[in-house]
């Protein structure tokens, strides 16, 4: 069963999402709803750096300037067109790119994301606790 079958929708586009960490890759994809207003059909994956490596190569059909180590893909309710437009005007700090069914790649996509494990896009604790220790340390540096 493809993406479109299991939710009753329908999938028009992708964003490949390639970042040096998955922290980036994260906040890349919570900007494309938040800033983007980018509509997901599924949950963002997590993709192996080299596939999505792979699929920019195919994408923009240009030899890879640097490899990833972090990527995500995220199945998208937007408009190719539209999608691509909305990244534009906002700078999420990774790579994405907007697949569409013109893209070769794309049909193989279709039924590969559906096997690939979901991201939980939820803060890390330990990054969390770190930012209010050091607001702590601070306000009481100031105190004195």
């Amino acid at each position: 069963m493809d993406l479109s079958e299991k939710t009753g929708g329908t999938m028009n586009s992708m964003a490949v999402v390639r970042a040096d960490d998955m922290s980036k890759v994260k906040t890349a994809i919570c900007d494309l709803i938040r800033y983007g207003q980018f509509t997901f059909f599924d949950r963002a994956r997590r993709l192996e750096p080299a596939f999505a490596d792979n699929i920019l190569v195919h994408v923009m059909k240009s030899p890879l300037r640097t490899s990833c180590e972090a990527a995500a893909i995220v199945p998208l309710v937007d408009e190719p067109s539209a999608a691509i437009g909305r990244l534009r005007k906002i700078h999420p700090p990774a790579h994405v790119i907007i697949v569409s069914p013109r893209h070769e790649i794309y049909h193989e996509l279709v039924n590969y994301v559906d096997i690939l494990p979901e991201i939980d896009l939820t803060l890390e604790p330990k990054a969390y606790f770190q930012t209010v220790r050091e607001t702590a340390v601070a306000r009481q540096g100031s105190e004195f």
